[in-house]
């Protein structure tokens, strides 16, 4: 077997670029990707055996478990995020250590179908709240006090777009790599 990439297995779809302006059409496609996501997600984990899940992705990476969780404790925060953003003027948001979240017994051990259906709702809302934002909307920024710099709306959806793919690519490679024939 061919030496494992590290970097490679880390960012499979490659590291987030932050786009510098906003851009209707891309938002736009970005919003699909953001509410197909949880279906996407489940699609590939459903049938996965307790073993299967418990695989980091890569060497010392997260299992596909604690991604899965990863993702419904990320994605909540950029609801949250988001909601913020559009009822105050400029709030610095709660950073939250996404490393330790990942250790808690809930993301080590808990079946995933409760994550799963979280996820459901939880795209649906964020595909229904961002189809309806105005340009201007999309201008609004908040504080992320750990990174000291203000997130354009237009950037936090490129991001969470961004990383559903991704942590869907950790899945996927995972499998492509067949460890469990």
């Amino acid at each position: 077997m061919e030496a494992l990439d590290l970097e490679k297995l880390r960012f499979p779809i490659g590291a987030f670029i932050a786009p510098t302006a906003y851009d209707a059409a891309v938002i736009a496609e970005q919003i699909k990707v953001i509410g197909s996501f949880a279906i996407r997600l489940k699609k590939e984990v459903e049938l996965l055996t307790d073993s299967q899940l418990d695989t980091p992705y890569r060497p010392g990476g997260w299992t596909i478990r604690q991604v899965v969780h990863h993702c419904a404790d990320s994605h909540m925060n950029c609801l949250i995020r988001i909601k913020l953003t559009l009822t105050e003027d400029l709030p610095t948001i709660k950073p939250y250590n996404e490393g330790l979240w990942s250790e808690l017994k809930d993301n080590r051990t808990m079946e995933i179908a409760p994550s799963l259906q979280l996820l459901d709702g939880l795209h649906f809302r964020l595909e229904a709240i961002l189809s309806n934002l105005s340009a201007g909307d999309y201008e609004r920024r908040y504080v992320h006090p750990q990174y000291g710099k203000e997130f354009p709306l237009y950037e936090v959806v490129a991001l969470y777009a961004w990383h559903g793919n991704h942590h869907l690519a950790h899945i996927t490679e995972l499998k492509k790599r067949n460890l469990w024939a």
